[in-house]
Formats: structure tokens, sequence, C-alpha cells
């Protein structure tokens, strides 16, 4: 997918092709440990970089034997997905072999998921062949990803040691269109979906008694930082708070409305809508407050930077000499700042270098863009805002929180220090 692209899907169902298999479906859990999910965490490296990545993965080990594969990390959208050799329709070179189920991993359409999965798509249950359940996903930057789900063992590294298989229902996709990507590598062999619905991977982990249902991400400025399920490694303290706000959009993680600020001074806009979308590379705005941002910042900046055509992104600049990070130009920028009014002082800071990125060529561009252009109706804060900050998705309490701090801890260390 586009490195901008937001992965969260749009309500789109469609039917997809029967796959060639008639054997019947298991679904049966393997638990190595029988962990309590009052105390279990699951940590994972993250890989990847908002820029020129523009994605954040883990490695998930799926299937028995367990495998390797790259999973793009998004809590815009629910359901996880591989693409697989079903046989492949339509695939992108992926980093990993593909997937191959076996007939005996089908899920059936009577399953409570694949019905679930059709209704929170937006049109009722609908399968080709009651053995199966069939699914077309499409997202925002034109992306679509169509296949079955399966049921296979994930296998989760927990605190103390320990180890769980669990069986988990996810999406082969033996059909992608990449929207605007057209034949490019791609750099994961699929979606992680962390979303709020019952066929996301975090909530599947609770119905099991696995972790509890809250996740954590840690996105260090520098590429990597760390994803986690449960509640172990959660700050006690210095966490902002805010209600989780029913989004007008969809099943989204939103904070509710936010009153956004430039160097502290009000722009005079009415409150937007805002989702948290960790597969989101940049941060979008809507209509009235990109105007204002971009109109805010072009009169504080000083002449030595010149405005120069996009090369990476739609507003750049250029220096006197080439620029080689953020910081090398931070100074010429001023800090943005959203205000939630559902929760207690809670602002989140965006300094410059979490809306800017520097090229390859050494300009500065805007990470943050247009909503409108790309027809969504709310805003979003991408990775790009997200930086080196842990940004917790409280299921448990209905609450989303961040704290700022570097991101460049091990998943190892970091189960390593839960009690």
């Amino acid at each position: 997918m586009a490195a901008a692209a937001m992965r969260a899907p749009t309500a789109v169902l469609l039917l997809a092709v029967l796959l060639p298999f008639a054997a019947a479906p298991s679904r049966a859990a393997t638990l190595a440990t029988s962990p309590s999910a009052s105390t279990s965490t699951a940590a994972f490296q993250l890989h990847g970089d908002v820029y020129p990545t523009g994605h954040y993965y883990i490695t998930m080990n799926i299937g028995d034997p367990a495998k390797p594969y790259f999973l793009d990390v998004d809590t815009g959208s629910d359901l996880t997905w591989l693409q697989c050799d079903a046989p492949c329709q339509s695939c992108n070179k992926v980093p990993h072999p593909l997937y191959r189920p076996a007939p005996k991993k089908l899920v059936p359409c009577a399953d409570s998921l694949c019905t679930a999965l059709h209704s929170g798509l937006g049109s009722g249950n609908r399968c080709p062949s009651p053995k199966q359940c069939d699914y077309r996903i499409k997202y925002t930057d034109s992306a679509t990803s169509q296949g079955v789900l399966i049921a296979d063992n994930f296998s989760l590294p927990l605190s103390k040691s320990s180890t769980v298989r669990p069986s988990l229902t996810f999406g082969c996709g033996y059909d992608q269109q990449v929207g605007k990507n057209g034949e490019k590598p791609a750099v994961t062999d699929g979606l992680l979906g962390l979303g709020r619905g019952s066929v996301s991977l975090l909530s599947q982990l609770k119905q099991q008694g696995i972790t509890k249902n809250v996740l954590g991400h840690c996105l260090s400025t520098n590429g990597g930082g760390f994803l986690f399920f449960g509640d172990g490694i959660v700050p006690t303290s210095r966490v902002t708070w805010v209600p989780m706000a029913r989004s007008t959009s969809g099943n989204y993680y939103s904070p509710g409305s936010g009153t956004l600020y430039f160097d502290k001074r009000s722009l005079g806009l009415k409150p937007m809508e805002v989702v948290f979308d960790s597969g989101s590379t940049y941060t979008y705005f809507t209509a009235q407050p990109y105007q204002a941002v971009v109109s805010a910042l072009k009169g504080g900046l000083s002449k030595s930077l010149k405005q120069v055509p996009g090369d990476e992104l739609p507003l750049c600049w250029k220096g006197q000499k080439a620029f080689k990070s953020v910081f090398d130009v931070k100074k010429e920028f001023k800090s943005l700042h959203l205000s939630f009014a559902t929760g207690k002082n809670a602002v989140m800071e965006i300094p410059p270098e979490n809306y800017l990125i520097v090229t390859k060529i050494g300009n500065v561009c805007l990470g943050i863009l247009d909503a409108t252009v790309a027809k969504l109706s709310f805003s979003i804060i991408g990775d790009i805002t997200m930086l080196d900050q842990m940004v917790i998705y409280d299921n448990e309490k209905a609450q989303l929180g961040w704290v700022r701090g570097p991101c460049s801890r091990s998943a190892k260390s970091i189960l390593s220090s839960i009690p």
C-alpha cells in the first residue's frame, strides 16, 4: 500500500469466488501454557519507520509449524489477513513465501466471527458456500483484500518467558489490489487488524482469556519501537487519559472532538472529530483546520526557507543547505496542540518533529495532509504524530491514553521487566 495510505476499511463487502476446499473446518485452540489474562502481556518488536518505509510492522509466527510473516500494525481496521496461496489470483511480491492454508482450517459461514465481519462491513451474511466465509474489504487508499477466513495457530511471546499458541481467525487474502502502488513489492506480508470489532486479534485474545483487551504501541523516531497486548506495562502515572468516544464515521478509536491551537493560540476553529490510526503513516486534518494550519505555518517561516514543489509530499520547503533531520529545521516551526474537552486537561502537543519529515534530497515537508482530498470526513492522528510516545488503547476501561518518552526499548526487555 502507499506510504501515506490509511488502512481503515470503508463499508464495502462483495462476494468472493469459492475456494477449491471441501473439508470440514477446525477451530480447536492449542495453548502451550495457561496464562492468566489479568497478568499476561505479549510484546513484539516493531520494524519500519514513517519515512521512507511508511509502515510499522511486527514479525508474527503463524501456522504449524510456525513460519514468520511481516504484518502491518493497523488500529484502524479489524481483520488481520495474510496474502496466501489458495491459490493466489493476484498477490504482491512479499518478503516471505505465501501462506498456504489447509482445507481443515477454513472457517464456516455460520461462524459468529464471519457474521460479525460481514455485519461490520455494512452488508449481510453473504457466502457462496456454507463451508467457508468469504470477504472483500476496500480501504480508503483504494486498496482491497479479497479472501476467506482461516483459523490457525499464532505464537505469542508472553511475560515470564512463556509462549501461547492460540488458534485465531484471520483472512487468507488471495486477491489483493493495492491502489496506487501498482506492482511495487510490498514491505509486509499482510495486515494486523487491531480495531475494536470482535474479529480483531485483540478481541479474540480477550475472548480466549489470554490477555486483557488493551494494546499499546511506541513508535520510535529512529525507526522500530514496540507493540504490546495486555495491561502489564501500562504506566500508572503521567499518562493523559481521554474517554473513548463513539466515532460518527465507524468503529474507530476516537478521543472525541479536539480543538486545534497553533503556537498556543486559538485558530478560531470549531472542534474536529479525531481518530487514532496506526495504519495511517501521516496525519490528516479536515479542510478548514488543514488550511488554517498551512496559513499559520507559512506566516511564521523565515525567508531562509523557500517553498518548492513537493518531491514526496504536497507542501515542502528548501533551506540554504540540505537538511539532514527534522531537528536541523525544528526552530523554524511552531508546535500545534489538540485539546480534548472530554478529558481532564487532556492536551496532545504536536511539536514540529511530529508533523514534519526530511526527504532524501534534504527538503522539509509537512506530514499533515488534507483529509478532504482523501475523501475523509474526520481527522486522523497518524504515525508521524504518535512518534516517541506510548499510545494506549484500553478497551477494558473505554479510554485512550498517551505519554511522551523514547520508544527504543526492546520487546524482550519490556517483558522481562514485568513482575
